[in-house]
């Protein structure tokens, strides 16, 4: 699970507007960003696009209208694809599967009876993402002219070593682990700013952009950024249970008065006769010694050369292969390509 910081950063992040994005690069959580998507873009009950191959297009829709929004409002958006997990996260993985195959069979059943909203939220927490909907997404994002980075394990990770090195501003993502991984600036609700409905009720609220610095973050809880670590294992990780019963507020607490990891472990063994399933030292370095790739500026705007968006190519596979509306992609596409040939166009000088 990731970590759960939000009530302790609601005095430190702030609202920001689309415009105050424009000429700076953002690393972008892939894997993140299409599971909104596919969570998002479904129908009534539930189901989500599809081509006549029943292959899940919602994704694709996604990606394909958000990602020419922000470029058009001048934000260069630079996706970031995980790679092999850590294995101490393979339960986690587990017992998301899990998880998504109950919703499954609760989404069957309340589509037999009818109950949409019900179903809709079953059929939302059965998403998954299979590598066919990885492989589509990068395969339409060349085709877009959006460059993207293969990390080698977390893509967090590698997103957080981006900002830290600053060849890009901030990283993207709904998750705080970011955080834990060292990103100085993260944006939340980029990729899917606008009206939401909430969750089993009738009405719909305002999703906007928001900043936070992890500066500001460790200053308003007086802590490190090693102790904010401490504070995730206790909350708990995708990397590690937690502890039962602890929450944010607990975890602040004890960490501020543990100054050490082995002082933690033995207050949690004593407080709540618990221990960490895992070694916390070996959680404590996936977040501090990641693995992730070194790239320079020089080498990201190499890369970022090289992706040149191609209006055929976008047809041929949205439309052709995958049956998107030819008049709308069409438009979609020529914007693009329109952008990215106007050296003075609205935050294209920034792409090199």
């Amino acid at each position: 699970m990731a970590v759960d910081l939000g009530k302790l950063v609601a005095e430190v992040k702030e609202n920001i507007s689309i415009g105050e994005l424009d000429r700076r690069r953002v690393a972008i959580d892939a894997f993140n960003t299409i599971y909104q998507f596919i969570s998002i873009i479904r129908g009534p009950d539930g189901t989500p696009l599809t081509d006549s191959k029943g292959r899940v297009t919602s994704h694709l829709s996604g990606l394909f209208y958000r990602t020419t929004s922000l470029l058009e409002q001048g934000v260069i958006p630079i996706y970031v694809f995980d790679g092999a997990p850590p294995v101490l996260k393979q339960r986690t993985l587990e017992a998301r599967a899990n998880k998504r195959v109950e919703a499954q069979a609760e989404w069957e059943k309340a589509r037999a009876k009818g109950q949409l909203e019900e179903a809709r939220a079953f059929a939302v927490a059965s998403s998954k993402i299979n590598k066919w909907m990885i492989d589509s997404s990068k395969e339409l994002l060349t085709h877009m002219g959006v460059p993207y980075i293969q990390a080698p394990s977390e893509g967090e990770a590698q997103a957080a070593m981006m900002v830290r090195e600053k060849i890009v501003y901030a990283a993207a993502s709904q998750d705080y682990d970011l955080f834990l991984f060292g990103a100085d600036v993260i944006v939340r609700n980029l990729t899917i700013t606008g009206k939401r409905k909430l969750p089993g009720k009738g009405i719909y609220i305002n999703v906007e952009p928001e900043r936070i610095y992890l500066k500001k973050l460790l200053e308003s809880l007086k802590l490190t950024r090693e102790q904010l670590i401490w504070m995730g294992m206790l909350i708990g990780t995708d990397f590690n249970e937690g502890i039962e019963k602890v929450g944010p507020k607990t975890a602040l607490k004890i960490v501020n008065e543990h100054k050490s990891l082995g002082a933690i472990e033995k207050y949690v063994k004593e407080k709540y006769n618990k221990e960490f399933e895992v070694d916390p030292e070996e959680v404590e370095a996936i977040f501090m010694k990641p693995e992730a790739l070194e790239i320079g500026a020089d080498a990201l705007n190499e890369k970022i050369a090289k992706f040149v968006p191609s209006k055929e190519a976008i047809l041929k596979f949205m439309c052709d292969e995958h049956e998107f509306s030819v008049d709308r992609i069409t438009k979609g596409a020529e914007r693009l390509v329109a952008l990215r040939q106007s050296s003075g166009q609205k935050g294209i000088n920034s792409w090199l």
